[in-house]
């Protein structure tokens, strides 16, 4: 099924023209699959894209965002991408990586891999986050 008649609104990849109706506020965001250039572009506010837009003003606002990565271990070991996973989860982004998440695979071996993404990890953790923040007050 298709998101745009999941949702009941268009899929957006570029901003409205002035005067354009705006989409709704999400409930629940998940961005996957979360690319090291994507995690820190979003840590550090660069908003150059329109997705990295989005990102940061739902980060913004405190909607549940749910991040499960795809990089390799190289990547995940520099200094700059541990600091990204950091700074955004201080903000309350909830970023599946390492035991439980998305484990970093070995460099060059990423295209073998996508087929067997853990897309579930990703959206169960949105359903939790959506389920626990209906049980609030």
């Amino acid at each position: 099924m298709q998101i745009e008649t999941l949702t009941g609104h268009p899929v957006r990849s570029q901003y409205a023209k002035p005067g354009a109706p705006r989409s709704p506020i999400p409930d629940a965001v998940l961005v996957a699959p979360a690319t090291y250039n994507t995690i820190n572009k979003w840590a550090l506010g660069i908003s150059d894209t329109y997705a990295l837009g989005v990102l940061a003003e739902t980060t913004g606002l405190g909607v549940p965002t749910v991040v499960l990565p795809f990089v390799n271990s190289a990547l995940a070991r520099r200094a700059p991408f541990q600091r990204s996973v950091e700074s955004l989860r201080a903000e309350g982004v909830r970023i599946l990586l390492g035991p439980g998440g998305f484990e970093p695979h070995e460099p060059r071996t990423g295209g073998d891999l996508i087929g067997s993404y853990p897309w579930h990890l990703g959206l169960d953790e949105a359903e939790r986050l959506l389920s626990s923040a209906a049980q609030r007050p």
